[in-house]
């Protein structure tokens, strides 16, 4: 199993955000926590901030072609990033919290329907893929409802089966119903995944846990 279980605050995802080439981390997480996801994510773990805040997995996205970034981010967080050499596009939206509000992988990209026609064609430029306006479970915020990577996503329990069909045609994943910590539907809040392994947060119990593994296709 490639799985690390975060002690500690358990909404994990809120201040990470990862692909299959790097991992970015808020400040305030341990330097014990960065190795343990450096390990079983098995990317670089680079330690920044957005906006002056760690909270990454709330106010990024983006997919192995680009790093999307919000209007508020500060310019010398820009410098680090091109320190660090990641591509990144700043996406001009009133919707800041981009990690809320949409999921993408390299074959396409689920948007808020709060986003403008001209974010939207600014998104699909960045990540070189096609994107479709949509609701999860009835919520715009779509991007904190769901996780995951190339083999499976564990999603939002009250996902609609017009919905699964539309994220499995756009995203090219098979789409689970699961929960975090405890019952928690709001999946991208405890749950940091790419193609080779994924971090939980603490509060996630075993039955979560075997769902999870098995979905996202580190079993069997």
């Amino acid at each position: 199993m490639h799985i690390y279980k975060a002690t500690g605050d358990p909404n994990i995802g809120l201040y990470c955000f990862t692909t299959n080439n790097y991992c970015l981390v808020g400040k305030e997480v341990s330097d014990k926590h960065v190795e343990n996801i450096q390990k079983v994510l098995k990317v670089p773990v680079h330690k920044i901030t957005i906006a002056g805040t760690s909270l990454l997995g709330v106010f990024v996205t983006g997919n192995d072609n680009c790093l999307l970034l919000p209007e508020i981010t500060y310019p010398e967080e820009l410098v680090v990033l091109d320190k660090l050499g990641i591509k990144y596009e700043v996406i001009e939206t009133s919707l800041t919290a981009l990690g809320n509000n949409m999921l993408c992988n390299e074959k396409g990209a689920l948007l808020s329907k709060e986003f403008s026609v001209s974010a939207k064609t600014k998104i699909e430029k960045a990540l070189k893929v096609k994107s479709k306006f949509i609701t999860i479970a009835n919520f715009d915020t779509l991007g904190s409802l769901g996780s995951f990577n190339t083999f499976g996503g564990i999603f939002h329990f009250d996902v609609t089966e017009s919905e699964v069909k539309i994220i499995e045609s756009v995203l090219g994943i098979k789409v689970y119903k699961g929960t975090v910590n405890l019952g928690n539907p709001y999946i991208r809040s405890g749950l940091l995944c790419n193609d080779n392994g994924f971090v939980v947060g603490g509060l996630t119990m075993g039955p979560e846990l075997n769902d999870i593994d098995e979905n996202l296709g580190f079993l069997g």
